[in-house]
């Protein structure tokens, strides 16, 4: 058997599963999450309904595929940070990254809208939320010199900072992504680094 078989065999998967994703997308946008069904989705994805299982459990497990992909992106993103950045700036580059990566990109828009309105799609979603985390703290952990401790919390900073960044990107569609991240990257220095030392807290 050729070596580059299972590659070619994996490239291939790949492309059916983004296209069923793609086509579900688009479909619970136009009719809606709840209203869209299995059969549906395999029918505009040119596939059969036992393809369509061969990707993905049910249509919570493809909504919360995007997810996922986040993860890989996020992972992707801080490993290709220079390593003579310090973590708060694999931290910051990394924000900065994702997010003008996401934006750029006309799905993402389209799965916030969908989350937005439909609860069941959140929750789908967000049941792949802790493994993210994880797959985040993990990358972080990767660069030299950040403890267990610090990878967890530089991992809970990253997603919540994106989560505010592309929550404020949404309602405000004309606003660029770059400049709505600059502006919570800010607000999280002020709060942390900027508070007069004869208030902060002694431990």
């Amino acid at each position: 058997m050729d070596s580059t078989s299972p590659t070619l065999q994996a490239r291939k998967q790949q492309v059916v599963r983004e296209a069923i994703w793609d086509t579900a997308t688009d479909l619970f946008v136009e009719k809606g999450f709840d209203e869209t069904t299995v059969d549906d989705i395999a029918e505009s994805a040119g596939v059969s309904r036992r393809s369509f299982f061969r990707y993905f459990s049910s249509k919570s497990d493809l909504m919360a595929y995007g997810m996922v992909i986040y993860g890989e992106e996020l992972s992707v993103a801080i490993d290709a940070c220079p390593k003579s950045y310090s973590p708060f700036e694999v931290f910051r580059e990394t924000v900065l990254t994702v997010a003008q990566r996401s934006a750029s990109h006309p799905r993402t828009r389209k799965i916030m809208e969908i989350v937005t309105r439909y609860p069941a799609a959140r929750a789908a979603e967000l049941s792949r939320f802790h493994e993210v985390q994880d797959r985040v703290a993990a990358a972080f952990a990767r660069r030299k010199g950040v403890a267990k401790h610090a990878s967890a919390l530089l991992a809970g900073m990253t997603l919540q900072v994106l989560g505010v960044t592309f929550r404020f990107w949404f309602n405000q569609p004309k606003r660029d992504i770059s400049v709505t991240a600059e502006r919570a990257l800010a607000t999280l220095h002020d709060l942390v680094c900027d508070q007069p030392a004869g208030k902060r807290r002694r431990v």
